[in-house]
């Protein structure tokens, strides 16, 4: 019998369920290889298609997908999305009776539910009753990156999963996380006892989210900015993070005294209140949630046009995963970080009182150095996630107002050959005091005085010196090895510049850091047909919404509301041809939205 196809199985689903016609890039490897029993990580952006990775493969199989997922409410979004495209899932958690966590299981087991989600916690006490064995074809570990002290939202609880591989060695296993480094991806892997997994990284890269830092601004200046933000996005979303509960509380106050619709999430509220906040802000019935770190994790709303951090986040990690959140659907959206030294003292002190304080430390100082950074920040921030980006975005505040440059591939070369000679066993302080010369003692005693590269940067002043190399760092062309003290790295790209294969730009040192001007404000654009059309589909989807009690994204994403209106479809079968149709919402909504575009025409 001939073998079935998983592509065409795979494309067919993809139309049938989600309205797509292709597959992002890598998603279709992905579903490959965890088809053909192996153990799999995934490191995708916000946004970037993970849910896709694992769902697609659950239909595909005979049997269910096990999901694990660290929060209740994304349970619940999750499975609320599946049954939307007529996907068979369900959900065990406290949040249900124990009869219907039990039938849900029954359901499962009889083949009758595709996805069945669960907490690490339940998974690990329904391994000592539950025999998954013949009817589990995978498991799937969502926001994996909680499983390593490495990671930046360690969870204790999923300490436990590495017992699926060691008690369940066949039914494969794939990880799946919007963050990590090299040193975390690392951990997940083992943490998890994954059997030589199929590694697969997609680029970080998120071009449609403009990146800007505010340094400094006052209380009455964060208000005002993040107001004219809620004003250029009437009809869509926002979230302002914040370091504590009563900045969230404060800021939310006081946009509420300004007649904007806002909630506030944080712990210190009851379960009951942080569900009604973010009911409240997925359902649109609030434009604004100011929050702690706490709140967003798997959140699947597709029309947040920005994000505000109100405090810098201990870490590039927590930063770029709470960023994406924002332009999901792949359409622009704004970010703004404001950035003090109040926060950075704030936040060494966390560290000072947590485990890991040396790494933490580092962590932090790298998230420092993409505040002060003369360098496209979007450079940065793909850097230190090991993908290096050789142009500048034109989508920062850096770029869009750039610093003095000037051609430093001399200095570079300074720098990487000083690194090589010293064997890759220097830290930032030490390269700087053999590029100058240094007489101090344990310099002398390494034997580093007698390297070529000794002394060839004294007449660079230090502050100078530690800026350019902060700048190379930034750039991809030094690595630092966090599980080595912090030790130098010249990586691929690095020893291009050393070769002189490529030349570097670096920005001229400042010996201050003056706060830039913001740009004139935008101006806002007549409504044009398309815009007033847009308006009205989403109007339409808002009464659906609320009439069937789901946010208004499950009905359908901004993007697919803007593909009918560039297709304006006016039959059933061109509302099919729509991106984000699938076959049972096309026979649920496209009477009334074609008629409604009927009108519109």
């Amino acid at each position: 019998m001939p073998k079935p196809d998983i592509e065409l199985q795979a494309k067919a689903l993809l139309k049938r369920f989600y309205g797509y016609h292709d597959f992002r890039k890598g998603q279709l490897d992905i579903i490959k290889s965890v088809m053909s029993g192996r153990d799999t990580l995934v490191l995708m952006p916000t946004g970037g298609g993970k849910s896709i990775c694992y769902q697609i493969p659950a239909m595909l199989g005979e049997g269910c997908t096990i999901v694990i997922s660290p929060l209740i409410s994304l349970m619940k979004d999750q499975v609320s999305g599946l049954n939307a495209n007529g996907i068979p899932a369900a959900a065990i958690n406290s949040g249900f009776s124990e009869i219907d966590n039990q039938n849900a299981l029954r359901e499962a087991m009889r083949g009758r539910i595709k996805l069945l989600y669960m907490s690490p916690e339940r998974l690990m006490f329904e391994m000592e009753h539950v025999d998954f064995r013949g009817w589990v074809d995978m498991f799937a570990v969502n926001e994996a990156h909680c499983i390593s002290q490495w990671g930046h939202d360690f969870r204790p609880e999923y300490a436990g999963l590495g017992l699926i591989k060691q008690r369940l060695g066949k039914i494969p296993v794939m990880a799946l996380t919007a963050t990590a480094d090299k040193l975390t991806r690392d951990d997940i892997s083992r943490q998890l006892s994954l059997a030589d997994p199929f590694v697969y990284i997609s680029s970080f890269d998120r071009p449609n989210l403009s990146l800007k830092v505010i340094p400094s601004p006052t209380k009455s200046k964060k208000a005002a900015y993040i107001a004219r933000l809620i004003d250029r996005y009437p009809d869509d979303s926002g979230i302002v993070y914040t370091l504590s509960r009563k900045g969230a509380e404060s800021i939310n106050a006081e946009l509420s005294i300004r007649g904007y619709k806002t909630t506030v999430y944080h712990a210190g509220l009851s379960a009951a209140e942080r569900d009604r906040a973010q009911e409240q802000f997925i359902n649109g019935e609030v434009q604004v949630v100011c929050a702690t770190v706490a709140f967003g994790m798997g959140i699947d709303k597709s029309n947040i046009r920005w994000v505000v951090h109100s405090n810098m986040p201990r870490n590039l990690e927590s930063y770029y995963q709470e960023i994406g959140r924002a332009g999901r659907d792949g359409m622009k959206a704004e970010t703004t970080l404001f950035y003090s030294y109040a926060d950075v003292v704030t936040l060494q002190g966390f560290i000072n009182e947590s485990g890991q304080q040396e790494i933490n430390s580092e962590k932090l100082k790298r998230m420092v150095e993409y505040c002060e950074s003369p360098v496209c920040r979007r450079r940065v921030l793909l850097s230190y996630f090991n993908e290096i980006l050789d142009h500048d975005c034109h989508n920062c505040d850096v770029c869009l107002s750039p610093p003095e440059r000037f051609d430093g591939t001399m200095e570079a070369q300074m720098a990487l050959s000083a690194i090589i000679r010293a064997g890759e066993k220097i830290g930032i302080q030490m390269l700087i005091d053999i590029l100058r010369g240094s007489a101090r003692a344990e310099l002398i005693s390494l034997g580093y005085d007698k390297i070529k590269t000794y002394g060839v940067g004294r007449m660079i002043p230090y502050p100078e010196w530690r800026d350019y190399i902060s700048q190379l760092i930034q750039l991809g062309a030094i690595d630092i090895a966090y599980d080595q003290s912090n030790r130098l790295k010249v990586t691929g790209y690095g020893h291009r510049i050393l070769k002189g294969d490529v030349n570097v730009m670096l920005a001229r040192h400042q010996k201050d850091h003056s706060e830039k001007k913001s740009g004139a404000a935008k101006k806002t654009s007549p409504v044009n047909p398309a815009e007033r059309l847009f308006s009205e589909l989403k109007s339409l989807r808002k009464e659906i919404a609320t009439r069937e009690g789901i946010p208004p994204y499950l009905v359908f994403t901004d993007k697919t509301l803007m593909d009918m209106v560039r297709r304006r479809p006016l039959t059933m079968n061109e509302f099919m041809r729509v991106e984000g149709v699938g076959e049972r919402k096309c026979v649920k909504y496209w009477s009334p939205f074609t008629t409604l575009i009927s009108k519109f025409i």
